[in-house]
Order: structure tokens, then sequence, then C-alpha cells
């Protein structure tokens, strides 16, 4: 048998963006309001559903297992996917794939709408996550493509902003829309947003993508993305299925070995394929591997302990699904606050990629930990912490999304957009199975719940800061390499 081949030598990277000035594309702020309504819609489809779940249950008749698959089956796909979206727009073409995922999102919204049975919706809700990967990669990537450098840091300021602003408005509009109309009008409205997308995606957005295959010699990835996808999607599975079978569980671990053999698997094939999907190379860059390492522990952190912060809002303090809500928007308001207006680049440019993200991981830390100490005495402790949570996102996120993007070849733009969705969906659905399981743990041992949410919050914490000083520290090697 011969010997295998040696890995590829990296190559210079090729692309063809659309023209535009030194100082980027023409009517860029006004394609970023367009992609940015696009993600919103999105992100909007993450938590809406939460709140319909007592209607559900009543008028389709629908199981604890139904409801599990109706809000898993759109995160499952979505994660899984995000990698292999990446790919496809990187090397089809950025506009092509918004389109088609608008496309998707809304056909998948308007089956989910009329729905009538679980069956029904939990395949429509698939469907939206195939159309919401296309989407939350593709976005990414085309504020990559029409932004100057100098612009970057600002424009994906207000990318992130928008993703913590769905977090805060998504049950809000679930709530104000079940009040008034049945429960598929909480599908039916993203289906105007989604025309509109489209019409103003094929009008304004420029079409960029890679070198053609023909010029780089290679055919697409198909065996990568098919092991990215099966690999990503048992791993997610297994960490959502974790709290409810347990950690210890055949199903659990089944699927956790099966995911690990998946993925080693695609780690080995994507090192001798001559035109990987992800290149193993970048993770010898220690700007990519911070900010890496970064996105996973601070989504961690935030994902659990937000979702904490859900329990403690209604059956600590007593308010219900809406008023919990409305009392977690400012910390959305706070990242919109900085990131709208641009302090938040102005300072992380003064201050440097490294300290900027330690900053905003040591706020974020403190407004957990305020969480944690002060809430149980009222909410003036939750809304302090959840002012220094939203200070700190909206300095550290962009700050690390542009690390992950500026590591990344430009023609790889939606794989490094993919790479940052797959592990912030990671941390998020860990964060929530870890630190649930924390405060299980405690109300089992006999604690209370407030006890337990306590503890949560401190664990959350823990994670948030870790996750700051090793981004910061591989960062700032990376910086001292370079100089």
């Amino acid at each position: 048998m011969s010997a295998s081949p040696e890995p590829p030598a990296p190559r210079t990277p090729q692309t063809s963006p659309a023209p535009q000035a030194p100082e980027g594309h023409s009517r860029r702020w006004l394609i970023l309001g367009v992609i940015c309504l696009a993600q919103l819609t999105v992100l909007l489809d993450n938590t809406v559903l939460n709140v319909a779940i007592p209607s559900l249950t009543r008028l389709l008749h629908a199981g604890t297992a139904d409801i599990q698959w109706m809000i898993n089956a759109y995160s499952l796909v979505q994660s899984g996917l995000l990698l292999t979206a990446g790919s496809a727009a990187d090397r089809f073409g950025r506009k092509k794939m918004l389109l088609a995922g608008l496309a998707v999102f809304g056909t998948g919204s308007l089956v989910a709408g009329l729905a009538d049975s679980t069956g029904q919706l939990i395949v429509a809700r698939a469907g939206m996550g195939v159309g919401g990967a296309l989407l939350i990669t593709t976005t990414l990537a085309v504020v990559m493509q029409i932004f100057a450098p100098a612009e970057q840091p600002r424009a994906i300021g207000i990318w992130a902003a928008v993703n913590s602003l769905g977090f805060a408005v998504g049950p809000l509009i679930g709530g104000f829309v079940l009040d008034h109309f049945w429960w598929g009008a909480i599908f039916l409205i993203n289906i105007p947003v989604a025309v509109l997308g489209l019409i103003a995606v094929a009008a304004l957005v420029p079409e960029s993508k890679a070198a053609p295959a023909e010029a780089r010699g290679g055919r697409p990835d198909l065996l990568g993305a098919l092991l990215s996808t099966v690999g990503m999607t048992a791993l997610v599975f297994a960490v959502i299925s974790g709290p409810q079978h347990g950690w210890t569980s055949p199903r659990v671990l089944t699927t956790a070995a099966g995911a690990v053999l998946v993925l080693a698997l695609f780690a080995y094939w994507e090192s001798r394929v001559p035109e990987p999907m992800l290149d193993p190379h970048f993770f010898r860059d220690r700007r990519f591997t911070g900010a890496v390492a970064g996105v996973v522990l601070i989504t961690f952190g935030m994902g659990g302990a937000l979702f904490l912060l859900t329990q403690h809002l209604q059956f600590v303090l007593g308010y219900g699904p809406l008023e919990a809500g409305v009392r977690t928007a400012p910390l959305a308001l706070t990242v919109v606050a900085l990131n709208f207006s641009g302090l938040s680049a102005k300072w992380a440019g003064k201050l440097g990629t490294p300290v900027a993200i330690a900053l905003g991981m040591v706020l974020m830390a403190a407004g957990l930990v305020s969480i944690a100490e002060l809430a149980s005495a009222g909410y003036g402790g939750t809304l302090l912490g959840l002012v220094l949570i939203g200070a700190g996102c909206a300095i550290a996120n962009p700050a690390m999304a542009h690390a992950i993007m500026s590591a990344i070849p430009p023609d790889k733009a939606g794989v490094g957009a993919g790479i940052n969705g797959t592990l912030a969906e990671f941390g998020n659905g860990l964060g929530v199975a870890v630190l649930g399981a924390v405060l299980s743990s405690a109300v089992v041992s006999g604690r209370s719940l407030s006890a337990g949410l306590g503890e949560g919050q401190l664990v959350g914490a823990a994670a948030v800061l870790a996750g700051g000083f090793l981004a910061a520290g591989l960062l700032r090697r990376a910086e001292r390499t370079a100089a």
C-alpha cells in the first residue's frame, strides 16, 4: 500500500469579490440593514416558540416528546449544517446562498404556520433550520466582503447586537402575537420579512465567492460536508439529551461516542483532501485558536446562565413569562446601545483585541456574580447584573467574531462564519445542559431552588472568566509573534 500523500501547503487566497471603492461598498450600510433584518428573523425563531408551548400542547395535543422535537429540530439541523452552509456560500456565491436561505426559511415558516399536526410542525421546523444555517453563515460573510478592514469591527458589532436583540424580543413578540392571534401567526409573520429580504438582497447585495473551482483544481468536499453535518448534529443532540435521559445513559453515551468518531474522521479527511472544506492549518494560528476557545467558553457560560436567569425570574421572583422577558431586556438594550453607537468598537480599537476581550469577559462575569449574590433581594441586583453582562457582551463578542474572521483567508469567509456559528450553538447548548444539571443536583440534594440557581450562575461566571483570559492570552501571544 502506498504511503498517504502529504497534506498540501496552504494556497494563496483567491477571491472574486464584487467591485467596490477602497472604503468598502458604496451602499454597505444599507446592505448591512438588509442582512441584519434577515438575521433577526432567524434568531427570533430560536426563542419565539417557547411562549407558544401551552397553546401547542392544548390545540395539537402535543406530548412532551413532541414539544422537545419542535424546539430541537430547528436547532439541531441549523447547528449541524452551519459549516457546510458556509462552505457552499464560499464556493457557489454568498448572494445565491443568502437568497436560497431566505426562500427556504420563508417556505418553512409558511408550512409551520399552517401545520395541523405535530409531525408537520416538526418537519417544517427542520426546514426552517436549513434556511437559518444558510442565513447565519452568509450574513457575516457578506459583512466581511462589503466593509473595509477599518470599518469591519463596527459592522460586526452591529451584526452581533442584532443577535442579542433577537434573544430579547423573541419572547416579547411571541407573547404579543399569541395575545391577539392563534399560534400559527408566530411563524407566518416571518413571511413578509422573507419576501422583503429577497427583494432587497436581489437588488442591493453584490455577489462574492471564492475563485472558481476550476481555477483551484478541486471539487466540492462532499464527504467532508457529510461528516461535519452528521458529527455536529450528533454532538449537539447528545448535549441536548443529557439532562433529560442522564449523562451516562446508553442513548447519550452512544450518540456522543458516534459524534466523536465521525468528527475524528472529518478531521483526518480534511488533513488529506486537496481542497478541504475546513483547512487544518487554521488551527495553527493563535488568533484563531484563541478566539475559538473564547467563543465556546463565553457561550457556555452565557447560554447556561441566562437559561437559569429566566427560571429565577419566574420561579423565585414570581414573574410571568412575558414579564420575565421584559425584565431581561436591559441586557440586549445595553448591547444595542453600545454597538449601534460605535462605542464598543472605539473602545476595542483603543484597547486592542486581547485586552478588549478580557475586559468584556470580566464585566460579564461580574454581572453573573451580581445576579447570583444579589438577585434574591429583588430585581435591583438582577438589573445591575444584566447591564454589566450587556456591556461585556458588547465589547467581547464582536472582538472575538472579528478575530476569527480576520484569521481566515477572505475566500473562506463563509467557512469562518460557519465556525463562529457552530461554536456558539455548541457552547450555548452545552451551557444549558451542564448548568441545568448543576441546578437539578442542588434541588435533588435538598438545597433550595434559589441556591441552585445561584450556584449555576457562579459556575457560568467562572467559565466566562476562564474563556476571557484564555482567549486574551493566546491572542496576545499571536500579536507578539507577528510583531
